[in-house]
């Protein structure tokens, strides 16, 4: 996202202006209003201004305090709810959008039965393997924006729907903002991992990058998902990412596809 420099967190949003950088001719960088008032409430959420499901300011008030006019506002926000960050509820005003919400819950879960709809089966069961925290090989640390070495923390789990397992997840995640995460904490936890990642440590996944390829079950990933050995597995490489496109978890999905499908929506 580009937008132009302001004076002040409460002052009126000005363009930035040319000018030289050590002999270097700058040039000015210009985006529409909305887009900078629309960059000004996403640096907001990521200071943690505004928490997940906590209602932000009105439109009348957000114009005022960045002396633009109401109808600008209206399309940042306009905008930030298309992206799933904010959610508008009639009534009541906007909110801070939270994983924890049940109509968010299977956003990034794609798995849906042969016969039925995302959820119809329940909430997954989760068998949490392992936790730990190891360094990151060149692949993980580039995927995470680390440098290789870095601490990360690796997790693998199973999801079973109706007591069948389903999905064999490898994740990695940077070590610092998720200090004192465990398996414990994970396998106790009820709601989304998502949601527990917002919630005790702050960090909330906006969007996400996949890569979809099959691959044959091996690598005892066939024991854990209780399919014979070579059977076609449906992988996803995602990466998931917070405020300011900073990335925040490396997920490596195995999907059974015998008795399910992997559901997306284009738009």
């Amino acid at each position: 996202m580009s937008t132009t420099s302001f004076r002040s967190a409460n002052n009126s949003p000005a363009a930035s202006n040319g000018g030289t950088s050590g002999g270097a001719t700058l040039t000015p960088s210009f985006s529409p209003l909305y887009q900078q008032i629309k960059g000004l409430i996403l640096n907001g959420l990521r200071l943690g201004e505004w928490k997940p499901g906590e209602v932000i300011p009105s439109e009348m008030d957000l114009a005022t305090r960045f002396h633009v006019s109401q109808g600008t506002v209206r399309k940042a926000i306009d905008d930030l709810a298309t992206e799933n960050l904010l959610v508008r509820r009639q009534g009541k005003g906007t909110f801070v959008a939270t994983h924890a919400e049940q109509q968010a819950q299977f956003r990034f879960l794609k798995l849906v039965p042969n016969s039925g709809t995302p959820g119809s089966e329940g909430p997954a069961q989760r068998h949490i393997i392992e936790c730990r925290r190891t360094s990151a090989s060149a692949n993980i640390a580039r995927a995470l924006a680390l440098r290789t070495g870095d601490a990360v923390l690796q997790a693998r789990r199973v999801l079973s729907f109706v007591g069948t397992p389903a999905i064999l997840e490898d994740i990695w995640l940077p070590a610092a903002p998720f200090k004192g995460l465990t398996a414990e904490r994970l396998a106790n936890y009820q709601g989304p991992m998502y949601a527990l990642f917002e919630t005790e440590f702050n960090v909330r996944m906006v969007r996400a990058e996949e890569k979809i390829r099959a691959e044959p079950a091996a690598n005892g990933r066939e024991k854990l998902l209780q399919v014979a050995s070579g059977t076609p597995l449906l992988s996803v490489e995602r990466i998931a990412y917070t405020y300011k496109d900073v990335p925040m978890e490396l997920r490596r999905g195995y999907y059974r596809t015998d008795t399910h499908y992997y559901h997306n929506r284009l738009s």
